[in-house]
This record gives structure tokens, sequence and C-alpha cells, in this order.
């Protein structure tokens, strides 16, 4: 019993220290697990829809549900009764993912992907919108990107793992006019990769951006576009001016040096990275969640204000090769003595190695300034925790062993003392 304890603890130990989370139990509804829904898709009718379920995948991989043969069957929940879905035609069904080819307003809608076996049953849920070409707004479909005057942005056309897709033929426009973006002109605007790249972010760069491609499936080209709604700030620290005051005199152009006074502008503190530090490494197992935690220390009245969030490897989260593995969010700000603290989670579902010295940022920015902290994602090796298992295996073995032995050989031992008395008696 106590062995049994012991392992027990060990195991749970193991999986906390080393980034291993237990798996929360999923609701059940008529007797199939439910995941939670996976993001609502906006798209624009005549394009190529490749709709896929990674949440739902990624919650079968981590219990070990299901296997390469496994079957998935997709429908569509129109109110009335599930439509299903066979591999030809404009909507086709592939394993666990459904193409329209193209796209139609009528395919909007909530869509389950469900897999059962003999045992499991498990749904995920998908809305998808397809907007009308002549009366879309581009805002609707657009990721929203913050920037700020001077830094360097890079976008990347996301969500286009699906496709069999080539960087060169990737082709960026600015405006809802689709307006072709004249690479290299005055150093605005680079290419890179099949990536956008502006080296130093103008106030005038604001605005609509949209990365455009052709496909090929089936033996046919297909329309692929994303769009994105830049955001810029000018974060200028304001300085105390010197300004005429007009009340000292009637005449404003006979304005001496007693007439001026000073307009004090507060001085704003830049916020300060509490949490993590520079350098930290983040470590899990294979396959294995993590959660990380940015908290930033600032004044209350500047909480609203501060922006905080993570990028990988110098990009956004929803633009970078994690975008489907990672979830940014839960902004949280609370008071704490003297100021407040801005608290934003970052969750890897599952590590790879793909991961392997990932460099994750923290950065902060406010009026007053900004801030930034440098830490790397790790694989963490399994062989010291299978060692730590085997450790306390080992010494619950032996326990068990030296308490066998000592009730084994009890009887023995007692019968030989018995005799030694008695010998000692008779010769007294």
């Amino acid at each position: 019993m106590v062995c049994c304890l012991a392992l027990t603890l060990a195991v749970i130990l193991i999986e906390h220290v080393y980034g291993r989370p237990p798996l929360h139990p999923l609701p059940m509804k008529d007797g199939c697990y439910m995941v939670s829904p996976e993001l609502k898709l906006f798209r624009v009718e005549g394009e190529a829809i490749i709709l896929s379920f990674p949440k739902f995948i990624r919650v079968l991989a981590v219990r070990n549900i299901g296997t390469p043969d496994s079957k998935y069957f997709i429908t569509k929940d129109d109110g009335v009764g599930d439509v299903a879905y066979d591999g030809e035609g404009r909507v086709q069904h592939h394993n666990k993912q459904l193409w329209f080819l193209p796209a139609q307003p009528s395919d909007s809608g909530e869509y389950v992907c469900t897999y059962r076996n003999e045992t499991y049953c498990v749904t995920g849920r998908m809305s998808l919108h397809v907007y009308e070409s002549s009366s879309v707004d581009m805002k609707k479909l657009s990721y929203p990107i913050p920037a700020i005057v001077g830094e360097r942005l890079t976008f990347k056309c996301p969500y286009l793992s699906d496709f069999n897709k080539t960087d060169s033929l990737i082709e960026w426009y600015k405006g809802s006019s689709l307006t072709t973006i004249q690479l290299g002109l005055e150093g605005s605007f680079s290419q890179d990769k099949g990536n956008l790249v502006i080296p130093a972010v103008k106030e005038s760069h604001a605005g609509l951006y949209t990365c455009q491609l052709k496909v090929p499936i089936n033996d046919q080209e297909y329309k692929v576009s994303r769009v994105f709604l830049l955001r810029v700030r000018d974060l200028a620290i304001p300085t105390s001016t010197t300004v005429p005051d007009p009340s000292t005199t009637s005449n404003p152009g006979l304005i001496n040096k007693s007439s001026y006074s000073t307009v004090h502008t507060p001085v704003i503190q830049p916020p300060v990275i509490v949490s993590p530090l520079n350098g930290t490494i983040y470590e899990s197992l294979h396959g294995s969640g993590l959660e990380m935690f940015c908290k930033v220390f600032t004044g209350c009245q500047m909480a609203n204000s501060t922006v905080v969030t993570w990028l990988v490897n110098g990009q956004s989260v929803e633009l970078s090769y994690l975008d489907e593995r990672a979830l940014q969010g839960g902004r949280r700000v609370t008071r704490v003595s003297e100021g407040c603290q801005i608290e934003l989670r970052l969750v890897v579902i599952a590590m790879t190695e793909e991961d392997v010295m990932t460099e994750l940022k923290c950065v902060t920015q406010n009026q007053g300034g900004g801030q930034e902290v440098v830490t790397q994602l790790k694989l963490e090796d399994s062989t010291f925790t299978w060692l730590v298992v085997a450790v306390v295996a080992v010494s619950c073995f032996l326990t068990v062993v030296s308490v066998f032995l000592y009730v084994l050989l009890k009887p023995y031992r007692k019968k030989k003392m018995d005799y030694f008395l008695a010998r000692q008696n008779s010769t007294f």
C-alpha cells in the first residue's frame, strides 16, 4: 500500500514539474465526449477552403485515442438533420478534413467531426461563415496586427499548411481595392520567402493587407487569400514644454520673458516585466503541454493602454509556425501594492522536436517606454524522468522484499531463542 502510494506521488510530481499536466475530463453529450469548439472561420466565396479540426485532433493524440487508419465522420448541423459528405463533388470529405472546391455562401454553418469506436465517441465543432464577394466587409475577414512606429514587422500568410503551396507564388496587396504592393519602393516593403517585410513601420503603413495565391488541388487551381488589418501606434514620450501664457498680456505680439508659463506633463513610467526572467528556458516532455505566464507591473492608470504580447521567433503567435499548437489569451489585470499587474498566458498544446530552441519573447509597451524578455523552449530528456520512476519502483520493491523476509524469518528466530533459554535453565 505504501509502495503504490509512493509511486503514484512520484508520477504526479513528475507530471507537474516536467510540464505534463493532468488530463481534464471532457464533457459528455448524447454518449459522446465533446471537445471545446474550434476558432470560427470567416472566408469569402469562390476560394478553396480546407476545414480541419486541430483541437479535436490534439485531444485524440494526447489521450492516445485512434490510429492512422481510424475513420472520422464530418457532418453539417443545419438544425434539421446532419448532412454527411463523401469524397467527390464540390464538397469533399477526406479523412479528418472537409474540402470546399470552391466555397459558396450556402456552406456557412456549424460542422461536426466525430470519431467513434467500440470504446470511445468524441466530437469536435467548428463554425464557418462564407461571405458573398460583392458585399463582404474586408475588416470582418482580417486578422488584427498591432505595431509600433519604427519597429520591423514581418507578415506571414497564415493557415496555409493544409495546401500545397509555393512561397514564391504568394502575392501581396494593400487596401480593400487590392492594389499591388511595389516591393523595394523607398525601402518601405520587401519580401522574404513569401513573407512581407516592413523594415521600419510608419503611421502611413496602417490599413488592410491581403496575401493571395493559387493552389493546385485535383489538377485544378483555386484561389486562396488571407487579410490583415495593421494598426500602428506612435508611442513618443511626451515631455515638459514651455508655452506663452496669454492671460499675462493683452497683446500677444508683446510677450516678454516673464509672460511664459511652464506646463508640466506627468512623466509616465515604462512597464516592467516581473516574470519570466530574461534567459528563462521552459522545458517539457515530448507530446506534453506547457503553460507560461508573462507578468507585467505598471501604473493602474496606464494598465488599459499597456500592450502585452508574446512573440514566437519575432512573430506574433497567430503568424508563427506555432499558430495551430499555441493559444495566447486570458489577459488579466489585478491591483497590487503601488500599481497593477497585467498577466497574459501562452499555452503550447503539445511539444515536438520542431520546438527545440524556439525563441519566445514577452513584449510590453506603453507611452512611457517598453521592455522585452527573451526565453526559449526545450524538450526535456525523458531519461531522467524514467530514472526517477525506476528508483522509486526499486525502493518499493526492496521495501516489500524486506517486509516479506522479516515476516518469514520471525517465527524461526523466536523458536531458536526459546531453545537457547531452555538449555540455560536446565544447566542451572
